[in-house]
């Protein structure tokens, strides 16, 4: 057959005798024109124009400017493009009825679409090259094609072609179209005056793509580029060769920032406010003020959800299209097809959708852009949840620098709830905003879908639906238990960590003691009990699951049975399968709604709890700090820069700053104003209860001078000092600060702000941030200020223990500082800052008397007098009062006295008297502290925090590269093979871990459910094409016995599904179970009995990471990520198998397919994980800003640094933010790829069945299969990634579990050891040489001595001698490598350890309590009668003291014995070595952290109560060995001196001698 134009079986198609424009033909090849001009204009234009990119040198980002109408011109041309596929397909369809091809049918369409295409990607170029000259072209082609294709239309008006037929339609909407393109064009010209006008317009890049941090482009790229998240390849791409990091991410877009999004809120919130200003008892509604600033996009985002949802009903309509098309094409084939004549070649919309191909076609399109809304709808809304969060971050964080303090200390607000505000409640707003669009696109879908159910089926759709819907509320019921269960699960977990947590703090003790099991099983009960909730968590876990997989199949079983008993036709397949196509639509929106009506509710709370925060107490702004002290603070920050780099160079700054002082004060003033720097006058001042706290306030404070304020414990000193910061409200009297300086604006002037207060609370506050950022605080760095700040507060030493000196970190809230040591940075900190005034409350109370006086001398006299600056001290220590300028004496809560310390002396002689005796004793305990010197403790205990570093990053290290196969010389490539692969070790390792008898059960039962799933829609296919085919009408009872027989089958199948998904959703939530019970059970006795030097070596927080949340994510995150990832994965292949069964052909086009999803998952995953990182990263220094400002609320006021902290908190805000939007934009982007990779599965699925499938039943099967796996698809993905990083959880556990355990077994057996061993307590130590590890050097070398029985045995020698390790020699805590320790005549590297341990008895350095009772904490064992217990105490000197107790031994010890003081923990752990009768006594440095009269005690008790034991005493002072039987001087692992201690000082250059003249 020859091709022609217009066709060669119609004589008449080049006759133009009526006029050229009355042949069709014709007008169709004049419609072919403008297309073709198109193309000859544009490709050399683009070619060159591709060939020089040099126009897009100046910007980074390739779409940095869109033409006016963008967005619609896309929205059109993607019309325009599906009009043309319709008109293409009309074409084709039409010429197939005919005799001849016909090309003048489609040919045009075919070239108008091709130029379709060429406009949008030119136009895309011009817009990226910002050249709008060359949009002419497309101006003239829009215009011919409008005119070309108005002639068509015209004609056919003339021909009075009816408009029901197709060609006529899509003609119409083509003049339509290009009509409105036509306009977006001269649109373009109207605003950017490219042409006709003579000053074109310039135009300027958003202020975001001129800043080349913003690397988040969604509001930037072209519509296409937005739908698909084509602009993410970079980064996912990128992603595989290095890790994602910080930089990668950028900046957030203005428009996303949290300020610009709180200044939107707080406008909507301020709005509300004046709503109700008049009316007192309603309070603003935050809903309304979100809604005002938010509403808009939640409106498009449920718009676009609309849109998706009315789509996702085209595949059941399309699916039943189809299977009834194939069935008729199968009956009809023997009719004679009748042929159209040409002239008459118009189809109508019917019959063109009658068309199998056409309706693929269709199929595909509509879930195509059914994808796109749905994903856009998630975007949007995500990116709303996004922006009210860190919104409401900024609201709450206003709210929080504005908080009266009275709030915080009276309890209303605690710090637990501003907490929980910050890291639970925005998050419940932000995932209920993420939710919300489901509240009203649901209802709608649950609707629509059951009205086509019943058009489809009649009323038997409604026995169905009312299945689903009866159990929909079950759904809700289960929702709630399952947060039942997650809350109290948390609680246990809670107390179980809080248990770890002491046994890893005393794990010293608990194995010196040989206690560890006992400690141990009651972390297991607790852990018991956790998995006890954990179980019924786990059990509704898996009902849920089960509901969601059984509720589609009992609903497909009630309506088909109903169908096959109440209706008279047997049930067709195109009936059955959009029927079953469309109860999957329903059960989503079902399952889910229970799911977001459960958010609704928490948001409903969240609200009310946030309004309550946001209209509680503020501090009064009439203070004197109003609106100037950030403008202060602001310009303070502007003339600093200018001048400290001017006067550096020559001196230091202290001096510059003296000589302008000086100039400064010259010029003489009014002599009251000059001296006093603040004055309050008849103040009454509360903490916000009405009762006046203090009241009666007179007094001045003198500038320059300083002023002590002293007085008891409670007598209001620390209040005074808040009152005239303006923390507390005043009920009547003012504070009056004088404006010093403010006559001349000299350097010195505008250098201090006259503001800001530097003030030191009573309470240490630090920063979450290096010690320098501490001490600094926000002002400029000047080195020798620095210098001389550090060495008043002499800090110097403890920051040179520090692993990075002053840039190491400080952990949340100083964590791993001392008491003393934090005081004193924050005492640093306030003298460093350069302010007139400084406050500081009690700065003394935790420094040792050596440090006082050193800061006292340095700090305070020389630092801040030569700086003349204002000084407020509250102390109690008054041997200092004599320093003072001014005294102020308080007593309940009112000015006893004020004064100098002269006047007091001459006015009031009985107070100074009473000073004078509190001096003496004072006095006294100096002595005696003189001894105790605290700061060496507090520098060790750092040391010992600080030394394991380099063991900490080995253990990291072996967790990253855990056994890493084969090694590569080119590192680079193994990395990247390493962040590609999935863990599939780990998961093994996983899954082997709930036993072999589960993982076979869950895979058998998971394997069995899927084919009986798949079975029973084969069954329906069966059941419907046999009861459908051609066969002569049989006999009514033959019909019904088949009936019966097919319903028996089917129910029969249906309910073995029900429960094998109950089985299989049991099964997997047991073996997580039983895995996470393992794993936690292997961990714990792993870590109790690994060897000390383990816990020496590994950061106590790394091994509680594991307890903690590892431990949560392998008891809670797993297992259903795991059944998700099983299910998702099964189905998908099922439903391939499937469709390859029905039609062999698909699995020719699977290969691409499954090519392009293996690249998609891979990128996706490593990208995923990054990502994912990062947001978890980011979160935690969020949170902590919050918690830090709420519990330095009152410094950062009184530093007047509020501005410096929002600023802060905002940086926060937005890099958490910017992760969390990447993050999910990720997301997006995978489930846009495998949605389109669906669509394409769906696609050649129908294509595939329709030519070569075997009967109807299965065609419809395949496609049912085919838009299952569109959803499945992604799930796949997301559980795999998932899964990765849970894995993690799993792996590091596991680097825990290969550790070595001390050895436990000895050589003899407990019952061959003598039950009194040992009784005389006789040592001999042998040729002793100890080691801490194998690969590490001695720290004992052949150590020989002999202990009679009973002696005391003094041990001393410098640091690092060796002296402790051979105290845990005794215990074999240490490697015993040569030589030997004899006890009574057995060695005691034959023993068990728990025999030994528990034989002897040690007094550590560290007194360790445990929570509990006083009982518990002395004989956790319980073996002891309470006579023995008290008679211990009674040795100890405790007995008095504990029997003041409520509750006598049973009296409650708090974590870590804090309701004790040092000394007394230290004698409780005395009585504890007594209660166990042991004959050998060793104590290390027990005596070191005690004052000295505890520790006489303690020589007492050692003399007395042990005079029959042997006692081994390790001196850090060597005066308590002096009345020792016998002394051992070590040096560096060896003894040099070994007699008793009277001969040893008659050696006038002996060791020990010099050490005694060093001690004196």
């Amino acid at each position: 057959m020859r091709l022609a134009f217009c066709g060669n079986d119609n004589a008449s198609a080049y006759n133009i005798s009526a006029g050229v424009l009355r042949n069709v033909c014709f007008v169709d090849a004049l419609n072919l024109v403008p297309h073709v001009f198109l193309l000859f204009i544009t490709f050399p234009i683009l070619f060159i124009g591709w060939g020089s990119q040099s126009s897009k040198v100046q910007i980074h980002h390739n779409t940095w400017l869109h033409f006016p109408g963008h967005n619609l011109r896309w929205i059109l041309t993607f019309t325009l493009l599906f009009v043309h596929v319709c008109e293409i397909a009309e074409g084709i369809v039409s010429d197939t009825q005919m005799k001849s091809r016909h090309l003048h049918l489609f040919l045009p369409a075919i070239m108008g679409f091709v130029a379709a295409t060429v406009s949008i990607v030119y136009y895309h170029n011009i817009e990226t090259s910002n050249f709008p000259k060359l949009l002419l072209a497309l101006f003239l082609y829009w215009i011919m094609a409008f005119v070309t294709k108005t002639i068509k239309l015209v004609r056919y008006c003339q021909d009075g072609v009816p408009f029901s037929q197709l060609r006529f339609c899509i003609t119409g909407i083509m003049v339509i179209l290009y009509g409105l393109l036509m306009a977006v064009e001269i649109n373009v010209i109207r605003v950017r005056r490219y042409v006709f006008f003579m000053n074109p317009q310039k135009v300027k890049p958003p202020e975001d793509l001129q800043d080349l941090g913003v690397r988040f482009l969604q509001p930037f790229v072209n519509l296409l580029s937005k739908a698909t998240y084509w602009w993410m390849n970079t980064l996912i791409i990128s992603a595989h060769k290095k890790p994602v990091d910080l930089k990668a991410i950028g900046k957030l877009p203005i428009a996303m920032r949290a300020l610009t999004n709180y200044v939107c809120l707080k406008e909507a919130y301020e709005e509300q406010k004046k709503k109700v200003a008049d009316q007192p008892n309603r309070s603003p509604s935050i809903w309304l003020a979100m809604y005002s600033a938010f509403g808009r996009p939640i409106l498009l985002s449920s718009t676009f959800r609309y849109l998706a949802d009315l789509l996702g009903f085209a595949g059941p309509l399309c699916i039943s299209g189809i299977v009834q098309g194939f069935q008729d094409t199968t009956n009809n084939t023997n009719a004679t097809e009748k042929l159209k004549n040409p002239s008459n070649s118009y189809l109508s919309s019917e019959e063109f959708l009658r068309n199998v191909y056409v309706l693929a076609v269709l199929l595909f399109l509509a879930l195509i852009l059914q994808r796109t809304f749905l994903q856009a709808s998630y975007y949007v809304t995500t990116e709303t949840g996004i922006n009210l969060r860190g919104a409401l971050l900024a609201m709450i964080y206003n709210k929080i620098l504005r908080l009266s303090t009275s709030n915080l200390s009276m309890g209303e607000m605690t710090l637990g709830q501003i907490n929980n505000l910050v890291a639970i409640e925005t998050n419940q707003l932000m995932w209920f905003l993420f939710l919300c669009p489901n509240l009203w696109a649901m209802p709608v879908q649950i609707i629509m879908g059951v009205i086509l159910l019943y058009n489809l089926l009649g009323v038997s759709a409604l026995v169905g639906a009312a299945v689903i819907v009866l159990l929909a509320p079950i759904q809700y019921f289960i929702a709630t238990k399952l947060a039942e269960a997650q809350k109290s699960t948390l609680d246990y977990s809670t107390e179980r960590l809080k248990k770890t947590n002491e046994i890893l703090k005393g794990i010293k003790l608990l194995k010196l003691y040989a206690w560890e099991h006992i400690f141990c099983t009651s972390v297991e009960e607790t852990r018991m009990k956790e998995l006890t909730s954990l179980k019924t968590f786990a059990l509704h876990t898996s009902l849920s699951i089960f509901m969601n997989a059984a509720i589609p199949i009992a609903a497909v079983l009630a309506t088909f049975v109903t169908y096959a008993y109440t209706n008279d036709k047997p049930l067709q397949p195109a009936q059955a399968f959009a029927s079953l196509s469309l109860f999957h639509i329903l059960v989503t929106p079902l399952f889910l709604l229970s799911t977001v009506v459960r958010f609704a509710v928490k948001a409903i709370v969240s609200v009310q709890k946030l309004n309550e925060f946001l209209l509680s107490d503020e501090i009064g702004d009439d203070s004197w700090r109003g609106g100037d002290s950030s403008v202060a603070y602001e310009s303070c920050k502007k003339h600093t820069g200018l001048h400290t780099k001017a006067i550096n160079r020559r001196q230091p700054l202290r001096y510059q700053l003296e000589s302008y002082e000086q100039l400064s004060r010259r010029p003489t003033r009014p002599v009251e104003i000059d001296d006093i720097a603040i004055k309050v006058t008849n103040g009454y001042f509360s903490w916000g209860s009405g009762l006046a706290t203090l009241s009666n306030i007179n007094i001045r404070i003198p500038t320059g001078q300083m002023t002590m304020i002293v007085g008891q414990v409670g007598c209001g000193k620390s209040s005074l000092l808040l009152a005239i910061l303006g923390e507390m409200q005043t009920l009547e009297g003012k504070v009056h600060w004088s404006n010093v300086n403010e006559t001349e604006p000299s350097f010195e002037a505008s250098r201090r702000n006259r503001y800001s207060v530097a003030y030191a609370a009573q309470k240490p506050w630090l920063l979450n941030a290096t010690v320098e950022e501490n001490i600094i605080f926000g002002s400029p760095f000047n080195k020798q200020r620095y210098k001389a700040v550090t060495d008043a507060c002499s800090l110097q030493p403890d920051i040179d223990l520090l692993p990075f000196g002053d840039q190491t970190e400080i952990g949340e809230r100083g964590i791993n500082l001392s008491g003393g040591q934090r005081q004193r940075i924050c005492v640093a900190r306030a003298l460093y800052q350069n302010t007139n005034i400084v406050f500081l409350d009690d700065p003394f109370s935790a420094l040792d008397i050596h440090l006082s006086d050193h800061l006292m001398q340095e700090g305070i006299l020389k630092f801040l007098q030569e700086d003349k600056r204002t000084l407020v001290l509250v102390t109690h220590k008054l041997q200092y009062l004599p320093h003072a300028d001014w005294i102020i004496a308080m007593k309940d809560g009112m000015v006893l006295r004020e004064g100098t310390l002269k006047d007091i002396q001459t006015k009031d002689t009985e107070l100074y008297e009473h000073w004078k005796t509190l001096m003496n004793r004072q006095d006294q305990e100096l002595e005696k502290d003189m001894e105790a010197d605290q700061t060496t403790l507090e520098r060790k205990t750092l040391r010992r925090a600080m030394y394991p570093r380099e063991s900490k990053a080995q253990l990291e290290d072996e967790d990253e590269e855990e056994e890493e196969e084969e090694d590569e010389d080119d590192n680079m490539s193994t990395v990247l093979r390493l962040r590609t692969k999935m863990p599939w070790k780990t998961c093994w390792r996983y899954l082997t871990s709930g036993g072999f008898f589960l993982l076979f059960l869950m895979i058998f039962s998971k394997l069995l459910k899927h084919s009986v799933i798949v079975a029973i829609d084969y069954w329906l296919a069966t059941w419907t094409s046999t009861d459908n085919a051609n066969e002569p009408r049989s006999i009514g009872d033959v019909k019904n016995k088949r009936k019966t027989y097919h319903v028996a089958v089917f129910s029969i199948l249906s309910g073995a599904g029900i429960v094998l998904c109950l089985i299989t959703s049991l099964t997997v939530e047991w073996m997580g179970l039983t895995a996470a019970k393992n794993l936690h059970h292997n961990l714990l006795n792993k870590i109790i009995l690994g060897p000390i030097r383990f816990f020496d070596t590994t950061p106590l927080g790394l091994i509680l990471n594991r307890f903690s949340a590892d431990t949560n994510i392998i008891d809670q995150h797993i297992p259903p990520t795991l059944e998700s990832l099983t299910r998702s994965t099964l189905l998908c292949l099922s439903a391939i198998g499937m469709i390859s069964y029905a039609t062999p052909w698909f699995l020719v086009a699977l290969v691409p397919l499954g090519i392009a999803f293996y690249f998609i998952q891979k990128y996706f995953r490593v990208a995923s994980k990054d990502l994912q990182e990062l947001d978890d990263s980011t979160q935690l220094p969020l949170l902590c800003h919050f918690s830090e400002t709420a519990e330095g609320l009152t410094t950062i006021r009184a530093f007047g640094h509020e501005a410096r902290f929002k600023q802060r908190m905002l940086e926060l805000t937005d890099t958490n933010n910017i992760a969390y939007l990447f993050l999910s934009a990720a997301n997006r982007w995978l489930e846009v790829r495998t949605d389109y990779l669906g669509a394409c599965i769906v696609l050649t699925a129908a294509v595939t069945s329709i030519t070569e499938g075997p009967n109807s039943g299965f065609v419809g099967l395949g496609l049912l299969y085919a838009l299952t796996i569109t959803n499945y698809l992604n799930w796949v993905v997301r559980n795999l990634a998932d899964l990765e990083v849970q894995m993690g959880a799993v792996k590091k556990v596991h680097s825990f579990l290969n550790m070595e355990s001390e050895n436990y077994d000895g050589y003899l057996d407990p019952s061959q050891v003598p039950k009194d061993w040992p009784q005389e307590g006789e040592i001999k130590i042998e040729n002793l040489c100890v080691r801490y590890e194998n690969n590490l050097k001695p720290v004992l070398k052949h150590v020989k001595a002999y202990i009679k029985p009973g002696q005391k045995v003094g041990i001393c020698g410098r640091t690092g001698s060796g002296k402790s390790s051979l105290s845990l020699a005794f215990f074999r805590m240490v490697d015993i490598f040569d030589g030997r320790i004899v006890i009574d005549g057995i060695d005691i590297s034959k023993l068990p350890l728990h025999t030994l341990r528990s034989r002897l008895s040690i007094i550590l350095q560290d007194p360790i309590l445990f929570s509990g009772s006083i009982r518990f904490n002395l004989d956790p064992e319980c073996k002891c009668t309470d006579d023995r217990l008290w008679e211990a105490l009674e040795i100890a000197q405790l007995k008095n003291m504990v029997k003041s107790l409520p509750g006598g031994l049973d009296a409650v010890v708090t974590e870590g014995g804090e309701n004790f003081s040092v000394g007394q923990r230290q004698l409780f752990c005395l009585a504890r070595a007594f209660v166990r009768k042991s004959s050998i006594l060793i104590m290390d440095e027990a005596t070191a952290s005690i004052d000295m009269a505890t520790e006489n005690i303690l020589q007492k008790v050692v003399m007395t109560a042990f005079a029959d034991r042997t006692v081994v005493t390790i001196a850090h002072r060597v005066h308590t060995i002096l009345t020792a039987d016998l002394v051992i001087v070590m040096k560096r692992g060896n003894i040099l001196e070994y007699d008793t201690p009277e001969n040893l000082l008659s050696q006038e250059d002996g060791i020990f001698a010099s050490f005694v003249r060093a001690d004196m």
